[in-house]
């Protein structure tokens, strides 16, 4: 196997320790509300500190292009690993918001981190599967935290599970920092695999500025063209990864044992979407397609897909609804993976995760404005709105795609 291939499956466990550390809280939903009397609109409160912590990502995108992936990625695993050991002395749902914000603070960088990481590994022509690949962490680390909870507090306690995914953070931290280096100074890739990736990368991208900027960035069509679709597309993961739980406990009468068997089966579904998008991209080129026409093609395929989670919530078999949810991670990973990795093709080599930042930002604002509404709503309108708009907005965000992205001269 090509040695890039290697790094990739290094990064991919990252992504399941970001992941799976963020969903623990929404695992646990069931259970810390009840033991700490939370409410739903202050467990609201609590999602929307992390995706306001997460909304930080253009920061930590500056902060990886400054000092590069090997020191910076590692100092930002290590901080999200202590936060989530901390989540076990939590009380009170103020304590939990303060967390969870800090938690987003560090978590945020995971995204820049990869497609960072895949512009400087990888050719043009294999981006997409690189790019689906470490997003598959992001699925797996969420299939993982519904057992780890329902053990944890068969054993234990909640808290366990927080300590867990913490301790097996700073030991990846470490391992990254003694392991990573860029192409031209890594030890163990050979010279032709080092020519192969810098022949088949992009010149254009290749040019290199003194600083990212924020600003100048953000006065470009490009960026509002990737990062309006995640705007509109990031509230199904929020759903999924913080609600999803308490909405099968309250509205579909499951215990915990069974949301432990059925909640990870979306992300499962997910981690399929993660490679069929970037399948699609690569079935469009081989048929003459531009590589940017067929990533938002694929886009628009995921978005069409998307429209069977406007009937979760109508659904009268819970088992039907759990299909349906899977089907919503499944579209999701297919169009959420294409229009990430369109960072890479656009951006240049110092400025991409500045720029992965960005679209994150609008993606998790997304969220957090998904995660107030649903709080303070659910309890007078329920959850049939919410899953019929979520059905709905990547259609909008496949016109925006097209509208404002513009394929490179």
């Amino acid at each position: 196997m090509k040695f890039r291939w290697t790094i990739i499956g290094l990064f991919v466990g990252a992504m399941i320790l970001n992941y799976m550390a963020r969903s623990i809280m929404g695992v646990a939903a069931p259970v810390i509300l009840t033991e700490q009397a939370i409410t739903t609109v202050e467990y609201g409160w609590i999602t929307g500190a992390f995706q306001l912590g997460v909304m930080l990502q253009p920061i930590a995108g500056y902060f990886l292009d400054s000092i590069g992936l090997r020191i910076g990625f590692a100092i930002a695993v290590a901080a999200w690993s202590v936060v989530t050991m901390a989540h076990a002395f939590a009380n009170g749902w103020l304590g939990f918001a303060a967390l969870r914000g800090l938690l987003g603070l560090a978590e945020g960088s995971a995204q820049p981190a990869g497609q960072k990481l895949i512009a400087e590994w990888f050719p043009a022509r294999e981006r997409g599967l690189a790019g689906g690949i470490y997003n598959i962490g992001a699925s797996f680390g969420a299939v993982f935290a519904p057992p780890l909870v329902a053990w944890a507090v068969m054993t234990q306690s909640w808290r366990l599970a927080f300590v867990i995914a913490g301790g097996i953070g700073m030991l990846w931290a470490l391992i990254w920092y003694l392991y990573y280096n860029i192409p031209a100074k890594h030890p163990r890739l050979s010279g032709e695999e080092r020519a192969y990736i810098l022949t088949g990368q992009e010149a254009r991208l290749a040019q290199r500025t003194a600083r990212p900027s924020i600003w100048a960035l953000a006065r470009r069509r490009d960026l509002w063209g990737i990062a309006l679709p995640r705007l509109l597309a990031d509230p199904v993961w929020g759903m999924l990864s913080f609600w999803m739980p308490l909405y099968l406990a309250r509205e579909r009468g499951f215990d915990l044992t069974q949301i432990a068997l059925f909640a990870w089966l979306p992300f499962l579904a997910a981690d399929l979407g993660c490679l069929f998008g970037p399948a699609v991209v690569t079935f469009l080129q081989r048929r003459g397609i531009d590589l940017i026409d067929a990533r938002r093609w694929a886009f628009t395929l995921g978005a069409l897909l998307m429209t069977g989670m406007a009937f979760v919530g109508l659904a009268t078999n819970p088992y039907a609804a759990i299909a349906l949810l899977c089907l919503g991670g499944f579209a999701h990973q297919t169009l959420s993976v294409t229009v990430i990795t369109m960072a890479s093709d656009l951006f240049n080599r110092n400025e991409v995760a500045t720029a992965a930042g960005m679209a994150g930002l609008a993606g998790n604002l997304g969220v957090l404005i998904f995660s107030l509404l649903l709080g303070q709503m659910v309890d007078q309108v329920g959850y049939v709105p919410f899953f019929i708009l979520l059905g709905v907005l990547d259609l909008v965000g496949a016109v925006l795609l097209w509208t404002l992205v513009r394929k490179p001269t």
